[in-house]
């Protein structure tokens, strides 16, 4: 079920020599690009649900923390290469994770859902979407999703390297729907002036079930 879920990790670390660092100041990392868990505000100063939950941590910890803005592509790999030193960024958690970070338990969970053209007719089904252009952020679990069972139904999977990429085209009329975190795309595009018109297609899809669906 965590691999289909959006289950955000509390923290993500470098599972070599965790436990030999002191944690009395510790380099925090999230996208940015994620509202409303991870955003932008107008200093540049990162923001969201996920800033809180780890400025909250920082403070039980009684640690001073910093924040790094990273580009989701290279959050493993920069904190693989110690740019930081956990992060906290609604990251999913996976086996092919697991493998390489350490996880605290999740501290949310999120269905995935299509995104469309209110009153659209399509849903979240390969046989309703074959021959559609969907847009998904990369790497994420909405991403992994459609790779596995819609891509090779004859979907078209375009892939962006951030959320708010995909909601663009969408708007632009260069895609046909968005695959993503319902909680993200609710409230970071659905809820907001640049979603209206945009709803919504179909059900949420929740864990096993969606992946039994899918079958």
């Amino acid at each position: 079920m965590r691999k289909l879920i959006a289950a955000g990790a509390l923290l993500a670390m470098v599972i070599t020599g965790v436990q030999a660092k002191e944690w009395t100041t510790i380099r925090l990392a999230s996208e940015g690009a994620y509202p409303p868990f991870n955003g932008l505000a107008a200093d540049g100063s990162l923001n969201g649900f996920d800033i809180d939950i780890g400025n909250a941590l920082c403070a039980e910890m009684k640690a001073k923390c910093t924040w790094v803005k990273q580009d989701w592509d290279g959050m493993i790999p920069a904190l693989l290469a110690r740019k930081f030193d956990a992060i906290v960024a609604s990251m999913s958690i996976t086996d092919e994770r697991k493998a390489k970070v350490d996880f605290t338990d999740k501290y949310y969970a999120s269905p995935l859902a299509l995104f469309a053209k209110t009153g659209s007719t399509l849903k979240s089904d390969a046989a309703a979407l074959k021959g559609k252009k969907v847009g998904v952020q990369r790497g994420v679990v909405a991403d992994n999703f459609a790779t596995k069972y819609w891509e090779k139904q004859g979907v078209k999977i375009v892939r962006y390297a951030k959320q708010d990429e995909a909601y663009s085209d969408l708007k632009s009329g260069r895609l046909d729907a968005v695959f993503a975190d319902y909680l993200e795309a609710q409230g970071g595009f659905i809820d907001t002036p640049a979603g209206k018109g945009y709803a919504m297609a179909g059900e949420r899809m929740f864990g096993k079930t969606a992946e039994e669906k899918a079958v």
